[in-house]
């Protein structure tokens, strides 16, 4: 893995970045745009199919924000690895940095099953979430903001 983040940190990418303020500026400003998005959108989605919030058609609301949060997801994921390329060697020895890669690949997982799981479709057509659809439902709210929470962290260790 250090070879992997030495050859990043030597991209002409990652040295674009480290001598212009404003390119690193402009990436990051998106990497915290498409952390809104995904979580602008998953938090009312799962809110709605934990049963906390009540109101609006899932029907309507999941398809939607469901696309909402991919999209979030998508530029997130696209500026993180442009941002880590910096510093690469010295967020892989950031523990919370380690947190976040491992929280995000858990969500991913969940987002998976949600996606492939009957109740996610049944959610969709009937309005009802069931049983499995609320538990992941409520495993991905509390994985993607502990994912904001270790991406915070990373600054102060």
């Amino acid at each position: 893995m250090q070879e992997l983040a030495a050859w990043a940190e030597g991209t002409a990418l990652a040295a674009a970045l480290r001598r212009s303020g404003h390119l690193y500026m402009v990436v990051n400003a998106t990497h915290i745009l498409g952390i809104a998005l995904l979580l602008g959108a998953i938090v009312p989605l799962d809110l709605r199919l934990v049963g906390i919030v009540r109101g609006g058609a899932l029907r309507v609301l999941a398809p939607f924000l469901s696309r909402a949060a991919g999209a979030g997801l998508a530029i997130a994921l696209a500026t993180g690895p442009v941002l880590w390329s910096v510093s690469a060697r010295d967020y892989l020895a950031n523990a919370a940095f380690r947190w976040k890669i491992a929280l995000i690949g858990l969500g991913l997982a969940v987002v998976a099953l949600q996606h492939a799981g009957k109740g996610w479709q049944q959610a969709v057509e009937t309005g009802v979430p069931g049983p499995d659809a609320r538990i992941l439902a409520a495993l991905s709210l509390a994985i993607w903001l502990s994912v904001l929470l270790a991406g915070r962290w990373i600054g102060f260790l």
